[in-house]
C-alpha cells in the first residue's frame, strides 16, 4: 500500500480532549535508537527571562533571508546561548517571554511557533541545533546527498527554516525566490535556472504551489525537471496530484512530519534513516528519533501529552490517525477532525484524496439541525470548471460509500491559507457555513453565477463563486443495518 502524503507540516501535534493515552509497548520492528530523554540531575533549562532571545523576520525577503541563514550559521556552528526566534515578516518581534512557562531547554536553537490551521492555535516549539543537525542530514542521507536548495517557502516555518539549515550544511548558498508578493511559478522556474550545476538541486513546495506550477504548463515544469528532488509537504497532498506531477517528469518525494520533527521525517512512507515510526493502540501516529523537538514552552500539560516516554524511548504522539502497512506509513486524518452527519462517521481525508481528481478541494462539517453536520466540499476553481455536485457525490459513492457523498458544494477561486501555505480548515468551515446560510457579503453589482448558486463576494479565497445543495432524499445503508435518507 503506498502511503498518503503528508500530514500538515507545522501542526500541534496536542492530542486532542478527551482521548486515551497509548498503551506502553515496545517500539516498532527495526525501529532505531533515540536520543534518550534528559537524565535526573541533567540540567533543567534556563528562565525565559534571562535567555538572550534573538528575534528574526522571517519570510523570503532576500535580506531577511540573509541574516537569518548567516544567524544559523553561527548558531549551528558550536555550543550558544542565543536561541533564535523567526517570525512573520512585516509584523513585530514576538514577546516570546510573556507565552513561556517552563525553562528553555539546554541546548535551544530555534524557537518556532505552529501555525494552528486546523485547531486556531499554535504552540512555541523548542528545536535544538543536534535535533536540526539530525533531520537535515538524514535528508541528505536519503536523497542524493548535500546540495543547492531554491527557497520558495517562508523561512519562519519549519519547511523554509529547513532549507536553510540544510544549505548550512552543505557549505552551500540557498537561491531564493521571493513570494512576498505571491508565489508565481514562472520566476520559481527562473530561479531554478540559477542553480549550481555541480551539486544536487532541491526545492521543497507545499500542494498549492505544486498545482499551480503543474497549471503554468511547460514554461514553469522544464526548468523543474533536471532538480534532484522536489519536497512536497506542509499539508495534505492527494495521489492524484502527486500522480500528476510524476508524469510531468518531477522528481516528487512525498513529506510527513511537523514543526515537533524539525521537519519531513518520513519520505514517501518511509522513515528517514534514524527516524521511528509506530502507531498507537488508539491509532494514533507516534514518531520519535532524535530530530524530535525539545518540546513545548507554553504549555506544560500539553508539552507531556505530546511528548511520551513508550518502551524507554521518546516519543511524539501526534494527533494524526494512520496506519503501517509492509513497513510503510499511511495518514488517514486528523483525529479531532471527523465530520459526525446523521450518526456515521465521515473522514474528510478520505473524501478529500478522492475530489482531488478534480481539484484542490477541503472537506469540512457545516452544523446542520437535521443531520448533525453536512459534509460540504469547498473546491478550489481551477482553469476548468468546476464539476457539478452530482458528479463528485458520485464519485464519492464509489469509493467510499453514499454516507460520505458531499450534500453541499461551494466554489471559491482559491482555497483559504496560513502558515506555510496549507489550508486554514477553520477559515473554510467558516467560509461554507456562510456561504450556505446566504451570509456572505455579497460584492456590489454581483450576484449568483447559476441558477441554485450563491453570492460572490469582492476578493481572495472569501470570495464564493457557487454553491450547489442536494435538494432531493435518498435511502442509504449507513453501515449498522439500519438506513436513512441522504
Amino acid at each position: 500500500m503506498t502511503a498518503t502524503p503528508d500530514a500538515p507540516d507545522g501542526e500541534s501535534a496536542v492530542p486532542g480532549a478527551g482521548l486515551a493515552s497509548p498503551e506502553d509497548g515496545p517500539p516498532a520492528p527495526g525501529a532505531q535508537p533515540a536520543v534518550p530523554a534528559a537524565q535526573p540531575g541533567a540540567p533543567a533549562g534556563e528562565p525565559a527571562e534571562t535567555t538572550d532571545w534573538r528575534p528574526l523576520p522571517g519570510g523570503t525577503a532576500p535580506g531577511a533571508v540573509a541574516d537569518l541563514l548567516a544567524a544559523l550559521r553561527r548558531r549551528l556552528a558550536g555550543p550558544g546561548r542565543e536561541v533564535l526566534l523567526p517570525h512573520a515578516p512585516g509584523a513585530a518581534a514576538p514577546d516570546v517571554r510573556a507565552r513561556v512557562r517552563r525553562p528553555v531547554p539546554p541546548g535551544t536553537a530555534v524557537v518556532l511557533a505552529t501555525s494552528g490551521s486546523t485547531t486556531g492555535t499554535g504552540h512555541l516549539v523548542a528545536l535544538t541545533a543536534e535535533a536540526l543537525t539530525a533531520s537535515a542530514r538524514a535528508t541528505e542521507a536519503r536523497l542524493a546527498g548535500p546540495g543547492q536548495w531554491l527557497l520558495a517557502l517562508p523561512a519562519h516555518h519549519v519547511a523554509g527554516l529547513q532549507v536553510l539549515v540544510r544549505s548550512v550544511l552543505a557549505g552551500t548558498d540557498p537561491v531564493v525566490l521571493d513570494t512576498t508578493d505571491g508565489f508565481d511559478p514562472l520566476r520559481l522556474a527562473e530561479a531554478a535556472g540559477g542553480l549550481r550545476t555541480d551539486r544536487p538541486g532541491y526545492l521543497s513546495l507545499v500542494p498549492t504551489q505544486l498545482v499551480r506550477v503543474l497549471d503554468a504548463g511547460p514554461a514553469a515544469v522544464r526548468p523543474l525537471r533536471r532538480l534532484a528532488a522536489v519536497l512536497l509537504g506542509g499539508a495534505a497532498a492527494t495521489p492524484a496530484l502527486v500522480e500528476r506531477a510524476r508524469a510531468a517528469g518531477l522528481p516528487v518525494v512525498t513529506t510527513y512530519g511537523m514543526t515537533e520533527t524539525g521537519g519531513g521525517c518520513v519520505y514517501d512512507g518511509t522513515p528517514l534513516p534514524g527516524a521511528r515510526v509506530d502507531v498507537a493502540a488508539d491509532g494514533r501516529v507516534l514518531l520519535g528519533g532524535p530530530m524530535l523537538a525539545a518540546g513545548y514552552l507554553d504549555d506544560g500539560a500539553a508539552d507531556a501529552a505530546a511528548f511520551i516516554t513508550r518502551g524507554g524511548e521518546r516519543w511524539l504522539l501526534t494527533a494524526d490517525r494512520g496506519e503501517v502497512v509492509d513497513g510503510r506509513l499511511r495518514v488517514l486524518g486528523r483525529v479531532d477532525d471527523v465530520i459526525n452527519t446523521g450518526g456515521v462517521k465521515v473522514s474528510p481525508a478520505a473524501v478529500e484524496r478522492v475530489l482531488g481528481e478534480v481539484g484542490e478541494a477541503v472537506v469540512v462539517g457545516v452544523p446542520d439541525p437535521e443531520w448533525g453536520q453536512v459534509v460540504t466540499a469547498v473546491l478550489a476553481a481551477g482553469p476548468r470548471p468546476a464539476p457539478p455536485l452530482a458528479e463528485l457525490r458520485a464519485r464519492v459513492r464509489r469509493a467510499l460509500g453514499p454516507a460520505h457523498a458531499p450534500r453541499a458544494l461551494v466554489v471559491v477561486p482559491e482555497l483559504p491559507l496560513r502558515g506555510p501555505g496549507k489550508v486554514d480548515r477553520l477559515a473554510a468551515a467558516r467560509l461554507a457555513a456562510a456561504a450556505l446560510a446566504g451570509t456572505v457579503p455579497t460584492a456590489a453589482g454581483t450576484g449568483p453565477t447559476a441558477p441554485g448558486t450563491g453570492p460572490t463576494t469582492a476578493t481572495g479565497s472569501e470570495r464564493v463563486t457557487g454553491i450547489e445543495r442536494v435538494t432531493g432524499a435518498e435511502q442509504v445503508d449507513t453501515g449498522d443495518g439500519a438506513a436513512r435518507l441522504s
